[in-house]
């Protein structure tokens, strides 16, 4: 098996159709069926049965999957090494990071790194997609979960307390909510992940089973944005809040757990120039954003 094969193999193989296989490889579904044919016929067996639940391995399949897993782990492994020594400073750097913070810090970092190193292109995925950076899915991440994988290297840029927050607007309507009462009378808008975990829900630890939850929203920015658009009370960052003018209900209460921001590459691609440039451009905008908000307490 050539590396070209094995990329369509293993596609095919983790979208479990030609369509998705295609669309993964950057080829049409016809040339990927040819070449699923093609290879089948080389190694004279049958890799794939087609079922009514898409494309599924059959037992040679499997043993093909061991080796082409290997033989993909060694081509990533060979782009990163020979990436980490690139000092050059034009190129692509692809970052994942969320909604909120690729527009309040990551945009900015952009702006700043282009001023400098005009040659450098950005790719900014802000997706809810997780992307595997061993799999050059990505080369920085900035997340708000902190990997547990050795080869990734990480820093953590910001820890902020979780408040309750609503709009002048909201309030004027409705009034604040009282302590004790689970925010009866109350419209609230909700993460929509803690929504689907099924656990009994509070805001800065106030139980909200009396009050009416408007909307479940899978987007920090949304829930932002209902919040501001006077829809509920919801639980924000405490800065990110702080910089849409909102209100801060109960101000000496919060979320048990806080909202932490790292950051993340790849051991590999740390000296990467155009790489450790993006990665020093975002640690500027955060540390920018930090120091302006200890300036206004």
């Amino acid at each position: 098996m050539n590396w070209d094969d094995t990329r369509i193999f293993l596609a095919i193989h983790r979208e479990r159709s030609l369509r998705g296989a295609a669309r993964m490889v950057g080829l049409d579904q016809a040339t990927v069926g040819r070449r699923l044919a093609a290879l089948e016929r080389a190694l004279g067996a049958t890799l794939f049965l087609r079922t009514s639940n898409g494309y599924v391995l059959t037992s040679v399949g499997e043993v093909a999957l061991r080796a082409a897993e290997k033989m993909e782990q060694s081509a990533n492994d060979l782009v990163r090494q020979t990436q980490g020594v690139d000092e050059r400073l034009a190129g692509e750097v692809r970052v994942t990071t969320t909604d909120t913070i690729g527009l309040e810090f990551v945009m900015c970092a952009i702006q700043s790194l282009h001023d400098e190193h005009p040659n450098v292109r950005v790719l900014l995925d802000t997706s809810t997609h997780v992307h595997n950076l061993a799999k050059r899915e990505a080369d920085i991440a900035v997340r708000t979960i902190k990997p547990e994988n050795p080869d990734l290297l990480t820093r953590k840029l910001a820890t902020w307390p979780m408040g309750l927050y609503a709009s002048a607007d909201y309030l004027e309507r409705h009034g604040e909510p009282i302590p004790g009462t689970a925010f009866e009378g109350h419209d609230l808008v909700c993460y929509l992940p803690y929504l689907q975990a099924r656990r009994q829900l509070t805001l800065v630890g106030e139980p909200i089973h009396a009050g009416r939850i408007v909307s479940g929203l899978n987007s920090s920015l949304m829930l932002r944005a209902a919040v501001r658009g006077g829809l509920g009370l919801g639980e924000l960052a405490v800065p990110i809040a702080e910089r849409d003018g909102l209100v801060r209900i109960w101000p000496d209460r919060s979320s048990v757990l806080a909202y932490e921001v790292w950051m993340v590459t790849h051991k590999d691609l740390r000296h990467t120039a155009r790489i450790a440039a993006m990665i020093d451009h975002i640690v500027r905008a955060f540390e920018a954003a930090l120091s302006t908000g200890r300036s206004q307490r």
